[in-house]
């Protein structure tokens, strides 16, 4: 394992939107990659036979949950993650030698860049909720250094969401601030700022980078108050808190609120998402596809990140 600290050369600005070396978004990123695991049904609920797979990559794994969790549950599999920060990827490495698994590993490495790995490095890339650093033009290069890097037959595997839907008139309006913020910061697919627009988009961006076999699976994640829903609820209810904590001077320099406006909002979503009556649903896609195992012919064209260097 890899113990360099040395930052590479072309690691540039994070888009993040919350400081991405913050104390409190580390926690926050372990318990929400706990949460999506527990209540998504598993690391791989669309995949029970990994019999296949060898070579796993998570890309921006922050400090890295799922790719702990993989290693831990699949001692079988080499798992890499990839994360812009080296206070997350730090942590990571710290954790991967904690609990002794010589088969997780972690690089600082940029997303938003060329991906520093040799073609038909992996048999399976994850990525689950990249939403909030990347822009939509981003997106088709991601894609196509995913394809690049996955050996023939490989698997890239999409996740993202849409913020809650709830009966809280405060939830809501926080919610329909934050989509506005994103899109007037160039950070969403939606034309008009009513969502975040990520999940539509997962299936064309596949389809558009020549991804076969694709599927997808639908979560719905029910974060409503209630005793025989309390553990989900109490997760759900620190995740967004903090969430909003954390990406309070985003949504102050884009979205167009005063401090006072916002830290009042913010105090009535704490009240309504704690009252017995609160309702909310959350969704999740999941979308995957294979890379063809015939490479295009120099006739048919060819992208020239999928060329042998």
């Amino acid at each position: 394992m890899s113990t360099s600290n040395e930052l590479p050369p072309y690691l540039t600005e994070s888009t993040y939107v919350v400081d991405a070396n913050n104390e409190l978004e580390m926690a926050r990123l372990l318990h929400q990659a706990y949460l999506l695991t527990q209540h998504m049904g598993g690391l791989f609920p669309e995949r029970p036979d990994l019999s296949n797979i060898h070579d796993v990559l998570d890309i921006a794994c922050g400090p890295g949950g799922w790719v702990i969790q993989v290693a831990q549950a699949y001692p079988h599999l080499e798992v890499t993650g990839i994360d812009l920060s080296i206070r997350m990827v730090m942590y990571a490495r710290a954790q991967a030698l904690v609990h002794g698994l010589s088969n997780a590993r972690f690089r600082l490495m940029d997303a938003l860049k060329p991906l520093d790995f040799p073609d038909q490095s992996f048999d399976l890339v994850n990525a689950r909720l990249l939403f909030a650093f990347m822009p939509p033009a981003a997106w088709p290069g991601l894609i196509q250094e995913c394809m690049r890097i996955l050996r023939p037959g490989g698997v890239i595997r999409l996740t993202e969401c849409e913020l809650p839907i709830s009966n809280s008139p405060a939830v809501e309006r926080l919610n329909a601030l934050t989509t506005r913020t994103f899109q007037a910061a160039g950070k969403s697919f939606s034309p008009d700022g009513r969502h975040v627009g990520i999940v539509p988009m997962l299936g064309r961006l596949l389809r558009e980078a020549s991804c076969q076999h694709m599927q997808q699976m639908a979560q719905v994640l029910d974060v409503s108050a209630g005793p025989e829903n309390e553990e989900v609820h109490k997760g759900f209810y620190q995740d967004y808190m903090l969430s909003f904590q954390l990406g309070r001077a985003f949504l102050l320099k884009y979205g167009g609120v005063s401090e006072e406006e916002y830290d009042r909002l913010y105090q009535q979503v704490a009240v309504e998402m704690l009252a017995d009556d609160f309702c909310a649903i959350q969704f999740f896609l999941t979308v995957w596809g294979e890379k063809p195992e015939q490479v295009k012919s120099e006739k048919q064209g060819r992208d020239p990140l999928s060329e042998e260097n």
